[in-house]
């Protein structure tokens, strides 16, 4: 998910799928690494504003910081809207054919250049039929691949692997009969399981895909109805599309430590960091977690250095912090940009009037939107500046160039709570949806979903 404007890089969740079947990996880059490769100028640090007419390139402005620290910017200029985003016409899966769209959260979209070509990629968390959301149980793991980010998107090839299988599936718990002395798909605590009070138990949320050093690596997070909560990493052993094995770390549980947490269903000690993704730099890279902590990958990828006592980012937290999910970390103009989804609660202020703010949950205090905030550092662990409202009701999401070096975000409509879990519009959420980003330039160094009137003609080329 990370790009950058340092050289080449690939970075947290990034993602080739595999187009006609296997793609060579080593036509793998993206988009700001292909450039480079392709012998295209280097695109500097921090970008050097052109000149126009003798003047120096205008950036968008910052908008006013918010006080006291911890309030939410609600302000319609932070929402995605039909001027600068839209939905992504993913090929639908025959479970898709009634809602006539795929029923997504935690939308992850990214680009890379492979053969001289972009290639778009998209995956998220999905639901079976019959349920209503993605638990207690779900089937795994899907991507789809375009050549365009507007379409047409398709599902990615896995016939060759599993000829039987649903066509884009590229993990899941029911593949557990193909584990094998010494290679292992699905681990016992990934396996279903049941109970009397849910039933069928299991379901991974949250994926995302990386080329790292060669290698195809799958991050994802096993959610809160599985035997053991948390992330884990997969290993290919052939293209994107797989097949895929459990990295050896993850054989008896997930990344990190057991810690008391999540709903009250699950089982004492079965609870660790969940969402996790990675971030990569040069032959480095690192697990990112949620509230805000990582870990270094060792350097067979096999498992993290430290699985215990975790560094965490230094960051300026609200005052009280609430609960933060969605943490990953993107590199752009020489600068670390630290997101998290928070809940935006609404409550009534001393005067009467309306208060939005990032506040953990109380009496009073209603769930509005999912937001993307974030941070920003000239280092990846820190100091991180104070939070900015990126983007209202994007949270969980990812940044991505397109094959332009235009910046965007997904989002997906939080379905479970708030806004959008009104009867009135809960049909148009958990979407795969694109909005548009801006960069406030050097000085400003904030991204924020494109404000009305600075949207640009949304209508993509594919030269």
């Amino acid at each position: 998910m990370t790009t950058s404007h340092d050289g080449p890089r690939v970075g947290r969740r990034s993602l080739l799928a595999g187009v006609a079947g296997s793609l060579a990996v080593t036509a793998a880059l993206p988009v700001t690494a292909a450039r480079a490769a392709q012998g295209a100028p280097a695109v500097p640090a921090a970008p050097v504003p052109p000149r126009k007419g003798g003047a120096l390139r205008r950036y968008p402005s910052n908008r006013p910081d918010l006080t006291p620290y911890g309030l939410a910017d609600h302000d319609m200029d932070l929402w995605p809207r039909k001027d600068n985003s839209f939905i992504l016409p993913l090929e639908l899966r025959p479970r898709d054919k009634e809602r006539g769209q795929v029923w997504m959260r935690d939308t992850y979209v990214n680009c890379f250049v492979v053969d001289g070509r972009p290639l778009y990629v998209a995956t998220g968390t999905t639901r079976v039929p019959g349920l209503a959301a993605a638990g207690p149980s779900n089937d795994g793991i899907f991507l789809w691949t375009s050549r365009s980010l507007q379409g047409p998107w398709r599902l990615a090839d896995t016939t060759r692997i599993r000829p039987g299988a649903e066509r884009g599936k590229v993990w899941s718990p029911e593949f557990v009969g193909e584990n094998r002395p010494g290679r292992t798909v699905v681990a016992p605590w990934q396996e279903y399981w049941h109970d009397d009070r849910f039933g069928k138990r299991g379901q991974a949320w949250a994926p995302e895909v990386h080329f790292f050093r060669g290698k195809w690596y799958i991050v994802a997070c096993m959610g809160d109805h599985s035997q053991k909560v948390g992330s884990f990493l997969l290993v290919s052993e052939g293209g994107v599309e797989g097949p895929y094995r459990l990295a050896r770390g993850n054989l008896d549980k997930p990344f990190g430590e057991s810690f008391i947490g999540g709903p009250d269903f699950i089982e004492p000690g079965a609870y660790f960091h969940i969402d996790g993704g990675l971030y990569s730099e040069g032959d480095d890279a690192w697990l990112v977690l949620h509230n805000d902590l990582y870990a270094k990958f060792r350097d067979d990828m096999e498992d993290i250095v430290t699985t215990t006592n975790l560094p965490r980012f230094r960051q300026q937290p609200y005052s009280p912090e609430p609960y933060l999910e969605g943490a990953y970390v993107f590199k752009y103009g020489g600068k670390y940009f630290l997101m998290h989804a928070a809940w935006d609660r609404t409550s009534i202020s001393a005067d009467g009037t309306p208060r939005y703010a990032y506040d953990p949950p109380g009496a009073g205090r209603v769930q509005y939107q999912y937001d993307a905030i974030v941070a920003v550092s000239d280092r990846f662990e820190g100091p991180y500046s104070e939070r900015w409202t990126m983007g209202v009701g994007a949270g969980h999401n990812n940044f991505f160039e397109d094959h332009t070096g235009r910046l965007w975000a997904t989002f997906f409509r939080n379905p479970n709570f708030g806004y959008w879990s009104n009867a009135s519009r809960v049909d148009d959420s958990a979407v795969p949806g694109v909005v548009r980003v801006e960069w406030t330039g050097p000085r400003g160094n904030r991204l924020y979903v494109q404000r009305q009137g600075r949207a640009h003609d949304l209508r993509l080329t594919d030269g």
